[in-house]
């Protein structure tokens, strides 16, 4: 297909598609003239992809050209893309050192130690983790981490759902784009599923009303 019918069938424009090949997160058409390409199935579904991860993932360009080389390069294991994607969601920043962000440090490698988690405390991900619960300290709210346990079971579970369909009897190229699906959009999926479940579970105990009357057929 010709770039026009590409930006048809994805909705990305044209100059954004250009914009995508010159950054290298789309590799260029087959050229059949001096000012003529073509694209393929290939194109198109790495639009989405890109797309996905923009709209839906909140990553940035740069973020997402790092993510795509991981899942370009035939020699990275797994582990390592997984890890790509992972520390692309990461927002935490440098932080003033004090007693609340201390004890929230403290507080994240011991959980990290207690589970048996294989990630070092050191991970962007714990560092978010504890930017999180020093803000909740500094707000009164330092009681948080008696429930962490339950939140890191539930985290558990979720993980090992990303990689079980990240596993399932695939070609390598749709496993590795599978654990960044997994791992990025289903944050997205998570926080969804979970606001939902708020709106359930506080209706069921602050709520007066019953459930919603089914409609007549």
């Amino acid at each position: 297909m010709r770039i026009a019918e590409l930006s048809r069938t994805t909705g990305v424009p044209v100059p954004t598609i250009k914009y995508y090949v010159r950054e290298g997160l789309l590799p260029p058409g087959e050229l059949t003239s001096r000012n003529q390409a073509t694209y393929g199935e290939a194109h198109e579904r790495r639009l989405h992809l890109i797309r996905a991860l923009l709209d839906v993932g909140g990553m940035k360009v740069a973020e997402i050209a790092k993510v795509l080389a991981a899942i370009d390069d035939p020699e990275r294991p797994l582990h390592k893309v997984l890890g790509a994607a992972a520390d692309r969601l990461g927002n935490a920043n440098t932080e003033h050192e004090d007693t609340e962000s201390v004890a929230a440090h403290a507080v994240v490698a011991d959980l990290i130690s207690r589970r048996g988690w294989r990630a070092h405390e050191s991970h962007p991900a714990a560092a978010d983790l504890a930017k999180a619960l020093a803000s909740m300290a500094r707000l009164g709210h330092g009681a948080f981490v008696e429930v962490l346990d339950d939140y890191a079971g539930a985290a558990e579970q979720v993980a090992r759902a990303d990689l079980a369909y990240a596993d399932r009897r695939v070609g390598v190229e749709d496993m590795v784009e599978r654990v960044v699906i997994g791992t990025v959009l289903g944050e997205a999926v998570l926080g969804a599923l979970r606001r939902l479940a708020h709106v359930d579970a506080s209706a069921h105990l602050y709520g007066t009303e019953g459930p919603p009357a089914r409609k007549p057929r």
